[in-house]
Order: structure tokens, then C-alpha cells, then sequence
């Protein structure tokens, strides 16, 4: 390092000597009467708690010094026992942290060697700022620091607001509002960790669902039968577990973006499981379990019950429902005392900072930062809001509909069978998603997991929003440094133990009681989901699915029956028992020829069901009819509802229509006459009795009434 020694000596000539004296004895009058320390710097793990603690123990040894006892110094050493672990306890928490936020070793000593400090192969060099290598140490560690701080910022960020629009615009008392699982892993996979894009996709796919509120979407739930729902809100379930009992068991490393590959990646870490942990995790969900069912315990008996008989009801049924609480706040005091005797059994939640959002504008653009090797961080290239747009890409599709497929399945399972109102639901999802975008929230919705403990707790309105709104401000204001002694196997056990009850195991065997092809569906949701991506588990469930129903709308039953008038007239009778669409009308076209080329009889279709019909099913009746005529038989249409005419005669065929029994002896009579007679005669324009072309017909069929195929059969017999 070079040295400027003119400045020095400059520097030197500059000092006023005439004012400096040189100490040679204690008794000169210029030894200061009151020594003063100098400015020491703050610790940063110092606090109330350690300074009480100091206090007793100081307090302590005085009186110890004063009397010399034994008690009083068995009193000291509890006090500077306690003090003594208390100090490094924090010591140890506030430098957990530094660590954890701090740029990486491998990093540090990259950048080390690129200034020339430890490189063999360069020599060291002697023009090194010490002041500048110190404040680029700091600007890294500050960096680091805040890029930990934002990993958990904008989860809690939207854990509020959504609480409070939905205390307005929600449907179900028992849903709650926040993010989820689900959600999480969605806005990570499109996002792709970029936390601009996670902010406006919450904004943009809340626009979203409100518009399709506006519009009265909510039908396209209606599209996801029971049997699909039930089969994704049991999939969730698992997943939601599956992800909590890595806690349980107390394994760090279990990865996975599927239910197959958290559980593969447990199994290969099988070998750190905590003894602990898993001791405590157990013990919580078996206590969750038994106080859930001493919530049902009635005292005494059923009629003439005392005071007493129904005080000790509600005690019990208040010890039921503030579980959660309870077990919390019992196993955190539990591993504070722990801690402060030097023994870490356990997991814990770690530290959580402190603060609420700064309420402002989403981000619709992302500016350019030029990488940073030694922070390990890559550049950030800039993006205008439709190159943000185009990297979300078909995200803006999928997660609204599957965030809504969620909320309405968790409204579903927590509603026992109440009717509720899907647009709505997309509306107050739509306005919680924008608000929580305004303070930098990304995605929420009504969770499986969150609801399911809310409904656990007794809640009885939406207000219960709310509350937990509040509670979740005042947490994150003032709460947070608590948080660091909760076991995080009490967390993953309160959880596990409120969703297994949605595990929709109990309509199995309904449906295989009833119809057992709707089981096919649920377990292909079901398996799909816990295999696959979650999005693309539902569109598998939900398109087969819709296989089974385009395949049953694709396979009418057609009843055949021979009959006889009373005149001796046999006909044949058709009767299909659904409308005449694309994928079904062939079906019926190919039976109606089938038993058609059996007999030379008269055919009649009776269209009593049929209350629809297309462009296909035109055509193919219209190739039908020319089937029949070229064999010279008749085929009649009875009651054939006006705009199904319509379309038929859209391609000008020409239909024997019938709205009643005369009409049709009718016109079986004149069909016996002239195949009698070989000839073909145009049948009469009678309108009064219900024959004739299909046009004359239509104009008057609203003067005839339109018998029931049950009636027609009575006729005829």
C-alpha cells in the first residue's frame, strides 16, 4: 500500500503542539477527574429481556458479596446461569440469521481472487482500497439480506387484504382468504421466481375473474361434475399432507412439485429423520384428534339438564375449538424454556421480519440490473408490460380457472350440499387478488387447509375474515419475533389434523352403489393430480369426463315396438330418447335403416324427446328420408317440436309431420292405399287434421295437442 508522506508531513506540522502535554505522573493537574469510556457500538442482539436478566444477576451478586451465604450464591450462579444462556441463545439466533442472509463462501472468495488476494497465479496487489473492499462487502451483505427479506414478504403480504374483501363480497362462512399451496407453485411456475411477474399475474388474473363475474361465467364449474371435484379436493388434500409431514418427520431436503415427488424425495432422505420432531408431531396430531372429539361430549343427561350439565358442555366445547391456539401457545413456551436452557430438540419457525406493505401500484414493468457475480446474482434484463405478459403467458388462463375449481371445490366440501353462487365467488376472489396486488401480495385463494382449521375453530359468518385480517396485521407488526419459537412440527400437525377431513373418501361407495362408471373419473382426477402438475391432473379429469358424456349423448336408447291399429294397420315405432345432435344422430340413423330393411311396414319416429337438433342431424334425416323413399316406405314424424322443423327445413326436407292419433291413422290409411294401389300420391294439405308437408304443418301445429308416446301406444292397441 503506497503512503503519501508529504501529506503526512503536512498533516504533522498541522497539529497545534503548544497543546499537547506529555503525562509523566498521575499527580498532574492535567489527570482528568472522571474517566469516560468511549462511544461502544450497539449490540444488535441485546435486548429487554437479556437486560432484566443482567439485572437480576448483578442484583444478585451484590447481595451475595454483602452477606456471604450460601444461599444467596447458589441464587447468583441460578441468575448468571440463566443470563449466560440467554446471551448466547440471541447471540445465536442474531447470527443464524446474518449467515443465512450472507452471500455464499464460494462467492466471496471468487471475488476475492478476481481483486488479486489468495490468486497464485497473481501476484498481490499493493493499490487495494481497504475503504472500498469493506463498503462493496457491505453493499453485498445488505443485498443478500434484502433479497431474503422479499422470499418472505410477498407470501404474507397477501394474507390480509383478500380476509377483508372477502368479509364483503364472500358466499361461504367457512372460507378463508390467503395463499396456498396450490397457488404458490402455480405463480412460481409461471413467474418463474421473478417477483414483478408474481405481483402482476395477481393483478392481471384478478382482472380476470372479475370480468368473468360480470359476465356470469361461473357456469363453467358446472362442467366439473362431483365425481371430478371430490377426486381433486382429495388429491389437494394428500398434497397439503404430504408437504406438512416433512415436517413432522423433521426432513430439511424433501423436494417436489408433485404429491410422487415429495414422497420419492422423503424416502431418499429417509436417513435424517429427527427423533424429535417426529415425537412431537405425533403426539400433536393424536391431541388435535382427541380434542376435536371432546367438542361432541354432552354431560348429563338429555332432558331436566342442571346448570352444571351444560356449564361443563361449553367448557368442553371450548377447549374443542381453541385447540389450535392452545397447543401453539403451550408448545411454544415449551421450546422457549428449551432454548434457554441450551437444549435445541426441536425445528423452529425461525426468524420471520417485522413491518407491513407499502400500499402502491403494482409493477408493470421490470427494469434492467446488471448481473452481480459476487451476490451470485444474474442479470435482470428489462421488460416492458407486454413482454410480461407474454411470459406469463397462458398462466393467465390456467390460474384462474384452476384457483377457481379450488375455491368453489373448498366452498363445496365446507357447504354440505348449501347452494351457493360461483359468479359471486369469482367476483370476490377477482377483488381480493387486486388488493393484494396493490401491497405487493401475489396470489390467493380460499385454501383447503386455512378454511378447514377456520371451520375447526367454530366460526359462524364471513365476519370471521375479519379477524383474521387483524390478527395477521398485527402479527406481522408486532408478533413476529415470537414466531421464531414455534416448532414447526406443531404447524405441519395442526394442519394435517384439520385436512384430513376433507380427504372425500366417503362417496365411493355411493357411486359404486349407484352408477359405478362414475368412479373412473374420480380416480383419474384423483391420481392424475397427485402424479402430474396440478392444472393438467383437472384438465385430464375433466376431460374424460366429458368423454363419458359426449359417449352417452352419443349412444341414445331407441325403443322398438311392432303395433296395430284398430283398423289392423302394422307399423313400426321409434322412439329415441334424447335430442338428434352430431354425435348421436348417426347412431340412431344407422338403427332406423337397420330394422327398417327388415320390413316393408310404415315407420314412425316418435319425437315426443326430442327437443333439439343440427346442422348434422338435418343432413342425416334428410338421407334417411331418401333411404325410405327410394324403398317406397313411409316414414312419419310424430310430434316433432316446431323448431326442430325449423332446422330440418333448413335443408328443404320434406317431412310427413303428425301432432295427434287421428292424424297418424290417417295417414298410416292413406300409405295402406297406396301401396294397395302401387301409386304414390302427394299426401292432402289437411291442416285440421294434423297431416301434410312440413311447412303447412308447422304453421298450425299450436291447435293440436301433442299426445305422449304413452298415449299414442294405447291407441294403437
Amino acid at each position: 500500500m503506497h503512503i503519501n508522506y508529504e501529506q503526512l508531513e503536512e498533516a504533522v506540522d498541522a497539529i497545534p503542539w503548544e497543546y499537547v502535554y506529555t503525562l509523566v505522573s498521575t499527580n498532574e493537574q492535567y489527570v482528568p477527574l472522571v474517566t469516560k469510556s468511549g462511544n461502544i457500538r450497539k449490540r444488535p442482539w441485546f435486548n429487554n429481556y437479556i437486560k432484566g436478566l443482567i439485572q437480576k444477576r448483578n442484583k444478585a451478586y451484590r447481595k451475595w458479596k454483602h452477606l456471604k451465604c450460601a444461599a444467596t450464591y447458589n441464587v447468583f450462579k441460578g441468575h448468571r446461569r440463566e443470563a449466560t444462556r440467554a446471551i448466547k441463545l440471541q447471540k445465536l439466533k442474531y447470527y443464524e440469521h446474518q449467515f443465512s442472509t450472507a452471500i455464499s463462501s464460494k462467492n466471496t472468495w471468487k471475488y476475492i481472487r478476481e481483486i488479486g488476494i489468495g490468486n497464485k497465479s497473481n501476484p498481490v496487489s499493493e493499490n487495494i482500497n481497504v475503504d472500498e473492499l469493506n463498503e462493496k462487502f457491505v453493499q453485498l451483505s445488505a443485498c443478500s439480506s434484502n433479497i431474503c427479506r422479499e422470499k418472505y414478504s410477498y407470501g404474507l403480504y397477501g394474507a390480509f387484504m383478500g380476509c377483508f374483501v372477502y368479509v364483503v363480497l364472500g358466499t361461504c362462512k367457512d372460507s378463508t382468504v390467503g395463499s396456498t399451496a396450490i397457488a404458490s407453485l402455480m405463480v412460481f411456475q409461471f413467474a418463474k421466481g421473478v417477483w414483478q411477474r408474481a405481483v402482476l399475474l395477481t393483478f392481471l388474473t384478478g382482472i380476470i375473474e372479475i370480468l368473468m363475474a360480470f359476465f356470469r361465467l361461473g357456469f363453467i364449474i358446472e362442467f366439473v361434475s362431483d365425481p371430478v371435484s371430490a377426486g381433486f379436493t382429495s388429491a389437494v388434500t394428500l398434497i397439503i399432507s404430504t408437504a406438512q409431514f416433512k415436517d413432522i418427520i423433521g426432513i430439511k431436503n424433501a423436494k417436489g412439485t408433485t404429491f410422487l415427488e415429495r414422497w420419492i424425495s422423503m424416502i431418499n432422505s429417509i436417513g435424517s429423520i429427527r427423533l424429535a420432531d417426529t415425537i412431537l408431531g405425533c403426539s400433536c396430531v393424536a391431541i388435535l384428534l382427541l380434542m376435536r372429539f371432546i367438542g361432541r361430549i354432552k354431560v348429563g343427561p338429555k332432558t331436566e339438564r342442571k346448570w352444571y350439565h351444560n356449564f361443563v358442555t361449553k367448557v368442553l366445547w371450548f377447549i374443542s375449538v381453541s385447540r389450535n391456539a392452545t397447543l401453539v401457545m403451550i408448545c411454544a413456551a415449551l421450546s422457549m424454556y428449551l432454548q434457554q436452557q441450551g437444549k435445541n430438540y426441536f425445528r423452529l419457525t425461525g426468524f420471520i421480519p417485522a413491518g407491513l406493505p407499502e400500499f402502491r401500484l403494482p409493477p408493470f414493468s421490470i427494469e434492467a440490473v446488471p448481473a452481480n457475480v459476487t451476490a451470485g446474482q444474474s442479470a435482470v434484463e428489462a421488460e416492458s408490460f407486454l413482454d410480461m405478459v407474454n411470459n406469463l403467458g397462458y398462466g393467465l388462463l390456467i390460474v384462474p380457472l384452476v384457483a377457481m375449481l379450488e375455491n368453489i371445490a373448498v366452498c363445496k366440501a365446507l357447504s354440505k350440499g348449501q347452494p351457493m353462487d360461483a359468479s359471486q365467488e369469482l367476483l370476490a376472489m377477482g377483488v381480493a387478488n387486486v388488493a393484494n396486488s396493490f401491497c405487493q401480495g401475489y396470489r390467493a385463494n380460499g385454501g383447503l387447509a386455512r378454511s378447514a382449521v377456520n371451520k375447526a375453530s367454530g366460526v359462524r359468518t364471513p365476519l370471521g375474515n375479519f379477524y383474521i385480517g387483524i390478527v395477521v396485521m398485527f402479527a406481522l407488526a408486532y408478533l413476529t419475533e415470537f414466531f421464531y419459537y414455534i416448532p414447526k412440527a406443531v404447524l405441519a400437525s395442526i394442519i394435517i389434523s384439520a385436512v384430513i377431513f376433507q380427504l372425500q373418501y366417503q362417496v365411493i361407495m355411493p357411486m359404486w352403489r349407484s352408477k359405478r362408471t362414475d368412479l373412473i373419473p374420480y380416480f383419474v382426477a384423483l391420481v392424475a393430480c397427485l402424479v402430474m402438475p396440478l392444472e393438467v391432473g383437472i384438465l385430464l379429469g375433466i376431460g374424460v369426463n366429458l368423454l363419458f358424456i359426449l359417449y352417452h349423448s352419443a349412444r341414445p336408447k331407441v325403443r322398438l315396438e311392432t303395433l296395430e291399429t284398430h283398423d289392423g294397420i302394422k307399423f313400426i315405432k321409434l322412439t329415441p330418447d334424447r335430442c338428434l345432435i352430431f354425435p348421436s344422430v348417426e347412431f340412431v340413423r344407422n338403427i332406423v335403416l337397420k330394422f327398417g330393411n327388415k320390413t316393408t311396414l310404415p315407420a314412425v319416429i316418435d319425437c315426443t324427446y326430442v327437443y333439439g337438433a343440427d346442422y348434422t342431424a338435418a343432413k342425416v334425416i334428410s338421407s334417411l328420408i331418401e333411404d325410405f323413399k327410394l324403398r317406397n316406405q313411409k316414414i312419419i314424424f310424430y310430434n316433432l317440436k316446431p323448431h326442430v322443423v325449423q332446422i330440418f327445413e333448413g335443408l328443404n326436407v320434406n317431412l310427413v309431420l303428425c301432432y295427434n292419433t287421428d292424424a297418424l291413422m290417417q295417414a298410416l290409411k292413406d300409405n295402406q292405399n297406396v301401396m294397395a294401389t302401387k301409386i304414390v300420391p302427394s299426401l292432402h294439405n289437411d291442416v285440421e287434421s294434423g297431416v301434410g308437408s312440413s311447412v303447412e304443418t308447422l304453421n298450425s301445429t299450436v291447435v293440436f295437442d301433442a299426445p305422449s308416446t304413452d298415449n299414442l301406444t294405447k291407441f294403437c292397441k
